[in-house]
């Protein structure tokens, strides 16, 4: 029977913000509880081999991870690996692709490197990952399959995932000495230029599904890279999967020409649905006559490692003194969230923001106290954890409500909010911490708009400051 070693590595760095990742921050799984998480639990009957599991490391979009965090998630990959390296045919992965670590750089090129020491250059290795993660010729060459989701937001995760493991299994059922084929791009982008919905990235992945329909190709990928932080690795890059040896010649020259047409395309991307400045935001908001309006504060993106401290649009609808009924889910402020947690009454006086710059400022408000809830966390459709927990409160003498959380929670769809007892669909605006807005928010919402906040995810891409990318890159300078 075929063994498989198995483990994942979900880290994704936004080092712009003021703090570090550490082991607090990981849900750690291991056992059968990984296989559970990682949604391979039924994979041993189904594909008729034995998985043997090491370690589910989840942290999702965080911070610069501290050494000893990683030093100790990675051990335990790798000697789990070293106490079955007699009996393991091949390891499947999950790596988000945009880790970063202090003193070592990208988290998941360093763990492949080591287990390359361990098993040697052979032993296929299959990794699944984000497409908002950043490659290397090395990295790419160290693997047998490489592939990324196709869809921003990614609703094919999971099936990628499971496509990724099938891969894997028929590669070491077929056994074929393949080189994945790579190509970087003198282009970076943000996530929320790259949605899968809009053009150009429809006609790259129609093009891509073409691609796999040769019987040449085992799988084709695009990976737009990661601009939360600052390195060599960063822009975007295409990964071609030969079939057998004999098509690894070919599979170079068709990576060739699917990284010429993502290039093509540069011009093309674009913010997905409507952008417009703080004011432009708030007007558009305030001036619709339907419900819900959703803005999404764009410059304070929890989903890509943003603080979630933001008080800016807060303070200014305040000031608009709109009977409209409003929701902010959420914003994190720990010391304002134990203050709102003890206090005896449900009438409270709070001081909300953490007077970081000028996007936190602190407000005084007199608020009511509503529902005290969890902010879940999910894995596909696996509830795994809690990203911490929000108090719901209502702002006296107005019609604003806001969720206080004491951590960087993720509010992405309408089960997150049912367990505050509220429908987001009574508001009239909804401000939530996303760039691009989530499915479930796009399709109940009567409109929608991403407000060009500042921040820690600036979706400015000219003006994050980068030092140590590969240039000219594209559209930081005009190639």
């Amino acid at each position: 029977m075929i063994n498989i070693l198995v483990g994942s590595f979900t880290t994704e760095s936004n080092t712009k913000v003021p703090y570090k990742t550490t082991m607090q921050n990981y849900d750690i799984r291991f056992n059968e509880d990984a296989l559970k998480v990682m949604e391979l639990e039924n994979c041993e009957q189904r594909y008729n081999v034995h998985v043997i599991p090491s370690i589910y490391a989840n942290a999702n979009a965080v911070a610069l991870v501290e050494f000893e965090a990683f030093d100790y998630i990675e051990k335990k990959l790798l000697n789990t690996i070293k106490d079955h390296i007699n009996e393991i045919d091949g390891i499947y992965l999950h790596l988000h692709g945009a880790s970063y670590v202090e003193n070592i750089g990208s988290g998941d090129h360093h763990i492949i490197r080591e287990i390359r020491k361990i098993v040697g250059p052979y032993l296929p290795i299959a990794v699944s990952c984000d497409p908002h993660g950043n490659l290397t010729k090395e990295y790419v060459e160290s693997l047998q399959i490489i592939r990324s989701y196709r869809e921003s937001p990614h609703t094919d995760a999971s099936s990628t995932r499971l496509h990724v493991f099938e891969m894997l299994v028929d590669l070491l059922n077929n056994r074929e000495n393949i080189v994945a084929q790579y190509e970087k791009l003198a282009l970076i982008l943000g996530g929320e230029q790259s949605v899968s919905a809009d053009e150009p990235v429809l006609s790259i992945n129609r093009f891509m599904d073409k691609m796999e329909e040769d019987p040449r190709i085992r799988s084709v990928s695009w990976h737009v890279g990661y601009l939360r932080h600052d390195c060599a690795e960063a822009g975007c890059g295409v990964v071609v999967i030969p079939q057998s040896g004999n098509d690894n010649e070919y599979c170079k020259q068709k990576c060739k020409e699917l990284a010429k047409y993502v290039w093509d395309k540069r011009y093309e991307f674009h913010y997905t649905g409507l952008t417009g400045s703080v004011e432009d935001s708030i007007d558009m908001a305030l001036n619709f006559s339907e419900k819900p309006f959703v803005i999404t504060d764009s410059g304070d993106n929890t989903t890509s490692g943003a603080t979630g401290w933001n008080t800016l649009l807060l303070k200014k609808l305040l000031a608009s003194n709109s009977n409209k009924k409003m929701l902010f889910a959420s914003i994190r402020d720990e010391e304002c969230f134990n203050y709102l947690d003890k206090c005896q009454n449900n009438d409270c006086h709070i001081r909300l923001g953490v007077g970081r710059d000028e996007n936190s400022p602190t407000l005084d408000l007199d608020v009511i106290k509503m529902k005290k809830a969890p902010i879940y966390l999910a894995h596909g459709e696996v509830t795994i954890g809690t990203l911490g927990e929000g108090i719901l409160v209502r702002i006296k003498d107005t019609n604003v409500y806001v969720i206080v959380a004491n951590k960087t929670g993720r509010i992405t769809n309408a089960t997150h909010l049912d367990v505050f007892d509220i429908n987001w669909l009574d508001f009239d605006i909804v401000v939530v911490k996303q760039g691009y807005i989530f499915p479930e928010f796009k399709k109940g919402c009567k409109g929608y708009i991403m407000a060009l906040t500042d921040g820690d995810t600036l979706q400015d891409t000219k003006h994050i400051g980068f030092k140590h990318i590969m240039r000219p890159m594209y559209p930081i300078d005009e190639i």
